[in-house]
């Protein structure tokens, strides 16, 4: 029994010495003074800001292009036979003028057949004569001049007119009209064997050269037009609605330090699935020296644009959730749509403000909707002078302490 009434007083000593201890330690801590209370300070930003004041904006637009040939063509032989080489070489690269003869296909046998065809159309000419001379006498001159003017070497003069009917049906039948179309036709064929050039150009690829041998159809090389270029310059769909056809453009190349005026032809009437861009054509005209565009090069176009009435342009970047800015209301910021007239690279143009009203023309990070700002370079209010820093000490009874 008196091992329990033992234990039980030094549990009750032990409790009472904590409840003293801490009863004492309270009391100490009331006897500490209160430090001083400083004041609510409301955290301010500067910024930059501006009036809404639309007007008439000119805004041109600008992006890069790749030039390309406005003629593009692939020569296919029209005969067939061995290729020989023209006044041009047969390989890439290689400039030529209009008119100049690019290659022939072997023409020896062609012509030779077309010079038997002739001779036998003048043994036709020369049986007939007699006829005419007593059936018509009045178109015997004029057959017998036909007839003299006919040479080997060169195309067939035109055919005599004929109004009689019943001179025709003599023609017919001796077989003088279907003969002078058909040597007519093999002219024609014989034309085909020389490939002349259609226009200045060169040779891009060359797929059989001279000495070859290529049958009807067969692709031989391809060329194009130096001197007509057209630069196909991607636009964005929003900012191609602000080109027209037939607006002046300048073309610059940064690296040669060249400027060029060209004009818009047309627009693609779709757009690139991929890019989502819709394509402007500027042609340029190009000529031959050592500072001319070459195709498949990249050039920087400038769009002079449209006038656009009752607008503001403002930086990019002062535009948040795609079309939203912040304005000044009695010092403090308020969120606003805006209507975005067109993108620039660095700015925009916008309408849907009222006129007049501060809009902050920067981007600002980490800053609520009713936060207090006040504008760079316009002094605040009398009473807001007090820095952020300023701290007023007061006594236990709540007044100023006076330095």
């Amino acid at each position: 029994m008196k091992k329990i009434d033992r234990r039980i007083i030094i549990v009750v000593t032990f409790i009472f010495i904590l409840g003293l201890s801490w009863g004492l330690m309270k009391y100490l801590i009331s006897l500490k003074k209160a430090p001083p209370m400083r004041l609510a300070i409301e955290a301010r930003r500067y910024v930059k800001a501006d009036t809404v004041n639309y007007k008439t904006i000119f805004s041109p637009v600008s992006a890069p292009g790749r030039l390309s040939s406005v003629a593009k063509v692939v020569l296919v032989a029209e005969a067939s036979g061995k290729i020989i080489q023209g006044n041009i070489p047969l390989k890439v690269a290689s400039g030529f003028n209009k008119g100049d003869k690019l290659f022939e296909i072997y023409p020896d046998e062609a012509e030779l057949a077309l010079k038997a065809r002739k001779s036998q159309y003048l043994n036709i000419l020369a049986n007939i004569i007699p006829d005419i001379r007593l059936d018509f006498p009045e178109k015997e001159q004029e057959f017998t001049e036909f007839l003299s003017s006919i040479n080997l070497d060169k195309p067939l003069p035109p055919f005599p007119k004929i109004k009689n009917e019943k001179m025709r049906i003599f023609l017919t039948t001796r077989s003088v009209l279907s003969e002078y179309y058909n040597i007519r036709k093999d002219e024609l064929k014989l034309k085909r064997h020389t490939i002349r050039a259609p226009f200045d150009g060169t040779y891009t690829q060359v797929y059989l050269e001279a000495g070859a041998y290529t049958n009807t159809g067969g692709k031989v090389a391809e060329i194009i037009n130096t001197n007509d270029l057209e630069l196909e310059v991607p636009l964005k769909r929003f900012d191609a609605q602000w080109v027209k056809i037939g607006d002046h453009v300048t073309v610059k190349s940064s690296g040669r330090q060249m400027e060029w005026t060209g004009k818009v032809i047309r627009k693609s009437q779709f757009v690139d699935e991929n890019t989502q861009s819709q394509t402007i054509f500027v042609k340029l005209n190009n000529h031959r020296s050592k500072n001319a565009f070459l195709s498949g090069e990249y050039l920087m176009a400038y769009f002079s644009g449209r006038p656009i009435d009752n607008v503001m342009e403002i930086p990019r970047n002062c535009v948040f959730n795609t079309n939203e800015v912040f304005i000044i209301v009695n010092g403090r910021l308020e969120k606003r749509s805006i209507n975005i007239i067109k993108l620039n690279e660095k700015t925009l143009i916008f309408n849907g403000l009222d006129k007049d009203e501060i809009i902050v023309i920067q981007p600002l990070i980490n800053v609520l909707e009713g936060s207090k700002v006040e504008i760079q370079g316009v002094a605040p209010p009398d009473g807001q002078k007090q820095s952020r820093n300023t701290v007023k000490k007061k006594d236990k009874q709540g007044k100023p302490v006076k330095k």
